[in-house]
């Protein structure tokens, strides 16, 4: 997995408004697997806690499962380094984040074993910043 784009048009971003009612219209329905995991919260999730995820449910699934992320990290956050004085422009870009928003499906898993797949996503929660919920196909 890439922990960046390859390509961006505008290498830098603004930081624009973490809204909290806001609920998410795209990505909110099963397209591939039959567990997932759904935000109940706005967040920023960067790429570190993305590969943590991934590593943990690859790691219990072993190769019983599909693994399908929906997000990705596309928003690049700047940082000046330490003791560095303010002007001189916009500091260099530091790492992306994907932005969440309530009711997105953050990932999918595809397992035929319901048990495994449940314990894979609980522990996948942990490693995430944001409020989660398991969510099963119907």
């Amino acid at each position: 997995m890439l922990s960046q784009p390859r390509k961006v048009k505008h290498r830098k971003q603004q930081k624009g408004r973490r809204l909290k009612k806001k609920m998410e219209s795209r990505g909110v329905n099963f397209n591939f697997g039959n567990f997932g995991l759904q935000a109940q919260d706005s967040a920023w999730i960067p790429f570190r806690q993305i590969e943590a995820v991934r590593k943990t449910i690859v790691h219990h699934l072993k190769k019983n499962g599909r693994l399908i992320f929906r997000i990705f990290p596309d928003k690049p956050i700047t940082k000046f380094p330490p003791e560095v004085t303010m002007g001189k422009g916009k500091g260099e870009v530091d790492h992306y984040v994907a932005v969440v928003h309530p009711g997105r499906i953050l990932l999918e898993i595809d397992s035929p074993d319901k048990n495994l797949a449940k314990e894979a996503l609980r522990l996948a929660k942990s490693k995430l910043s944001v409020k989660t919920k398991i969510i099963e196909r119907n």
